[in-house]
């Protein structure tokens, strides 16, 4: 194998993080894989990529750091939290909760992972807040991931989220 080139297991083990997650910011970047048998891997194939592409990953998860370090420094920032109900006819009980100054393209991002998703409601929202709410309307729900829940009833849920942002000053939407 080529020096100018790393497997994508190793990229995943330099930038700390899993490899599956290396694979969906490949796709979003629209970098390929090589494929070829390591003999580290007991012939198996491993998916490599360049040197280069790899700086481009690496690059790309520094912006997106900073871009998340200065929203959280910037207490102030505004935008809506979001309830958002991931499979309505299969799963109606398994819900998102999450902030987003662009709504609009963070439920982009969302309908690849969750096609049938359904926007139950959205809240104006300070950053500084969603931590402090998800924890407030996730009460007696099941945590399946860091924003995802299931519940026996999604009504209590949105009662829920209601009953804190009547409590919260009153933003407004920015449009």
């Amino acid at each position: 194998m080529d020096s100018d080139v790393i497997s994508v297991i190793d990229a995943a083990k330099k930038l700390g993080r899993h490899k599956a997650y290396i694979f969906k910011v490949l796709g979003r970047l629209g970098i390929d894989t090589v494929k070829e048998k390591s003999s580290t891997a007991r012939g198996q194939k491993i998916a490599y990529i360049t040197i280069d592409d790899y700086k481009r990953i690496k690059d790309y998860l520094s912006e997106i750091e900073s871009d998340q370090t200065s929203l959280i420094q910037q207490p102030d920032v505004r935008g809506v939290f979001y309830l958002v109900q991931l499979e309505p006819e299969h799963d109606p009980g398994r819900f998102k909760l999450g902030f987003a100054t662009n709504i609009e393209e963070r439920l982009r991002s969302h309908k690849t992972a969750a096609p049938f998703s359904k926007v139950l409601k959205i809240w104006p929202c300070k950053i500084l807040w969603e931590k402090t709410a998800i924890e407030c309307v996730s009460q007696g729900c099941t945590r399946l991931h860091t924003e995802v829940f299931r519940t026996e009833s999604i009504n209590e849920v949105q009662s829920r989220c209601e009953q804190f942002f009547k409590l919260m000053p009153q933003l407004g939407l920015n449009k």
